[in-house]
């Protein structure tokens, strides 16, 4: 925030996802009337908080990192405070048996060389490749070939650290495979996170539910401050009217439009076709999490990194014990989850539990019980080598906002926010950049 307040005008924001609540909010502090259209029942789009039998939990893991500043402002300029609802560690990635990468705090890329050259289980020559890897990437200045995927920018490092570090990085940040996944959008990953500022790397866990740390803050504001906030709206069609867009019939100086690419592109089909056709090529990935109770466990992190294989769906679990959920609940995330939908979430659970009870084994307590799944199925867009990803600008007074929306990062909540934040500045501006 912090611009200059400007003449007031009607907005039109359709989608309530983190994008659509940073527009929603950021075109209020500017000074002008919005009204939001969400057709779901509630705010947060595919980060909000879900009922899950007698618990609140997530419709999907969500980890925040210290780069995530836009989003973080954000969280501050609505009254959260992050200390209390993030808990805030240096970057852990750690395997049930204590190995993995641990940056101390400190200077970037020194402590990426001290967490590097501090892992045992790798060899001395395993650990120095990957920093001269990584060094040749700083030189290049993070960039690389649009068209290479993850897996060809790290041939050249050994297997190990391949399948330790880069593969779980990778699904991780851009929920797609390394052998598909873009190098560029990884790279710019890692140059935010790894190599930026002291902190830059922090691993922020939510405490609270994912509507506890946005969604609801932002409502909360936006009807103090008289926004028309409806809820169960679906738009069915909106049209140029002069300057001005129609919404339903209903008129507004601007619109900006933080639905779903394919909602997006429904809705502009007519208005402006290339536009739509480029969003509605999008392809998108889901991310399946697997709850399930263990009495008494309680594990040597709160995330722990799991290692994928044919038989083993999940990279990820979470103590949500630790993280203000209830004791001895574990969500077992798997992403890139397309090849587990397409087998069913029965064998999708079973498969779950036999990786816990392997992965686990001496750490769980008492049997795993109550398995329920949720399925984001269309979680993230795919982030492939090359993606034409649409513009912001659609048209005068007419601007996209979300994580798919063309830009440098993958689909992430601080993707989204950035998106909101740009759009409700550049809604009026004759030459948006």
């Amino acid at each position: 925030m912090g611009q200059t307040r400007s003449e007031p005008r009607t907005v039109a924001v359709i989608g309530g996802g983190w994008a659509g609540l940073s527009a929603a909010v950021e075109a209020v502090a500017l000074g002008h009337r919005v009204t939001l259209f969400e057709m779901a029942p509630q705010l947060g789009g595919r980060a909000r908080a879900v009922s899950l039998g007698n618990d609140i939990a997530d419709n999907g893991q969500h980890i925040l990192i210290g780069a995530y500043s836009q989003t973080l402002a954000l969280m501050s300029n609505l009254g959260v405070n992050a200390q209390k609802v993030l808990l805030r560690t240096p970057l852990r990635l750690v395997a049930p048996d204590g190995r993995g990468l641990v940056l101390p705090r400190g200077p970037a890329i020194l402590a990426f060389a001290r967490g590097v050259l501090a892992r045992r289980d790798w060899t001395l020559g395993e650990r120095f490749a990957l920093l001269g890897v990584a060094g040749g990437w700083a030189v290049s200045r993070f960039r690389c070939d649009a068209q290479w995927s993850v897996g060809r920018l790290t041939q050249g490092l050994p297997e190990r650290v391949r399948q330790d570090l880069i593969e779980p990085l990778c699904v991780a940040a851009l929920n797609t495979p390394a052998q598909d996944a873009s190098a560029a959008v990884f790279l710019r990953i890692l140059r935010d996170a790894l190599f930026d500022s002291p902190g830059s790397a922090d691993l922020l866990l939510p405490l609270r539910d994912l509507s506890a740390l946005l969604p609801e803050p932002a409502r909360l504001a936006l009807a103090s401050s008289g926004a028309d906030l409806r809820l169960g709206h679906r738009v069915g069609e909106i049209a140029p009217n002069g300057k001005a867009w129609q919404v339903d019939g209903e008129t507004f100086d601007g619109l900006i439009l933080a639905c779903t690419s394919t909602e997006a592109a429904r809705l502009v089909h007519a208005v402006a076709p290339a536009w739509a056709q480029t969003a509605a090529a999008i392809q998108h990935e889901p991310i399946v999490t697997v709850y399930v109770q263990s009495k008494g466990t309680r594990l040597p992190e709160p995330m722990l990194c799991l290692r994928e294989g044919e038989d083993a769906p999940a990279q990820f679990v979470f103590d949500r014990g630790q993280l203000g959920g209830r004791q001895g609940m574990l969500a077992f995330v798997i992403s890139g989850a397309k090849p587990w939908v397409e087998r069913g979430m029965e064998a999708t659970i079973q498969a779950v539990l036999r990786q816990a009870n392997t992965a686990l084994a001496g750490h769980l307590v008492s049997a795993l019980t109550d398995p329920k799944a949720i399925t984001e199925k269309r979680a993230t867009f795919r982030c492939t080598p090359g993606l034409q990803r649409p513009p912001a600008q659609i048209a005068p007074n007419l601007i996209a906002a979300g994580d798919y929306v063309a830009g440098p990062y993958p689909a992430t909540l601080e993707g989204a926010v950035r998106s909101g934040n740009f759009a409700a500045r550049a809604l009026f501006s004759a030459h948006p950049t």
